[in-house]
């Protein structure tokens, strides 16, 4: 028999997927075969997958699987320290590297929101060197912060975007972070700097957006079919000769939307190298030193545990620098 008294981190998680997660070495027909045939109580009582799991939680199965040493498998779940999540020691960034681009604004008991600077992927993947990305920095703070649970980001900006994000601190917050975001329960906020002027102070833009890959990158294509609904507000916040600087609020949050849709309406953000102006880029770069994507995360609004949480973050120093340089030239054409 092996059994697990379960923490935080894995509350409100459903018995079959948290014994997926348990036991990742197991087939999905020996954990399907358990539970059919009876095997798992939790508390004593025989239980099916769908059981929505507790802190506190006795889960006990009546089975000894080949990947687990049961005797281990007691002493993690009933030991204090609780570090079996992390798997083997390793170092996931180079603590300088971490030092130099980790930047945490807000830390709690749940979560952190950290300021990503544009160039930083938000995870792992092609391209992206290892150690280099948010998630790994993140990882690697946490195990040197002895955290029972692998900071975990609820969710991603691009890699030349700026700005705020919110990394959980506990399984259970992950999944309270990725259900309000789901609901829209959690405000996100961007500055962008659009090409040309906007007819309209205000406005939204609303369409649907699908997915295309190819050998050049994924990219989002506008009311194709079987493309999920899409909602982006904006204000114009100052005119440039040439340009409009908006504040955005996101009502969905799907892969590259505000740049989507500000290149659907005609006014594609500056340094956007996918959805953009090639020669207006080149042009921005010899004018104002732009090498990035003008679209910077700043503000993010919610209320967690009876508080209402407000962070902001200004304009990155190079990005105030080109709308410097653009309203001398507006002066001096």
């Amino acid at each position: 028999m092996i059994t697990k008294v379960l923490d935080r981190n894995s509350a409100n998680m459903r018995l079959d997927r948290y014994l997926r997660q348990a036991f990742p070495n197991e087939s999905l027909s020996a954990l399907f075969a358990v539970l059919r045939k009876k095997k798992v109580r939790v508390n004593g009582i025989v239980a099916k997958g769908p059981l929505i799991l507790n802190e506190g939680d006795t889960v006990c199965i009546y089975e000894n699987f080949k990947s687990v040493d049961t005797a281990s498998e007691i002493a993690v779940a009933t030991s204090p320290k609780k570090s079996s999540g992390w798997g083997k020691p390793a170092e996931f960034s180079d603590r300088n590297f971490v030092q130099e681009h980790l930047n945490i604004i807000l830390e709690t008991e749940d979560f952190i929101i950290v300021n990503k600077p544009s160039g930083i992927a938000s995870q792992p993947g092609s391209g992206t060197r290892p150690g280099e990305s948010l998630v790994d920095m993140l990882w690697q703070w946490g195990a040197d912060q002895q955290m029972e649970f692998k900071p975990t980001i609820a969710h991603r900006l691009d890699q030349e975007t700026s700005g705020l994000l919110i990394a959980a601190l506990h399984g259970d917050v992950l999944r309270d972070l990725t259900r309000m975001l789901r609901d829209h329960k959690i405000e996100k906020s961007y500055f962008a700097l659009v090409q040309g002027n906007i007819s309209k102070e205000k406005g939204t833009i609303r369409t649907t957006l699908t997915r295309t890959d190819s050998a050049k990158g994924a990219k989002m294509e506008i009311d194709a079919e079987g493309g999920k609904e899409s909602v982006t507000h904006y204000s114009v916040q100052r005119h440039l000769k040439g340009f409009d600087l908006v504040k955005i609020r996101l009502e969905t949050g799907r892969m590259h939307q505000i740049r989507a849709h500000f290149a659907s309406i005609e006014h594609p953000l500056a340094g956007d190298s996918r959805y953009g102006d090639f020669a207006l880029n080149r042009d921005l770069k010899k004018l104002c030193g732009l090498q990035r994507l003008f679209l910077h995360s700043c503000r993010l609004e919610f209320d967690w545990k009876g508080h209402h949480v407000v962070q902001d973050s200004p304009l990155p120093k190079e990005l105030q620098e080109v709308l410097k340089t653009l309203d001398n030239w507006h002066l001096h054409p």
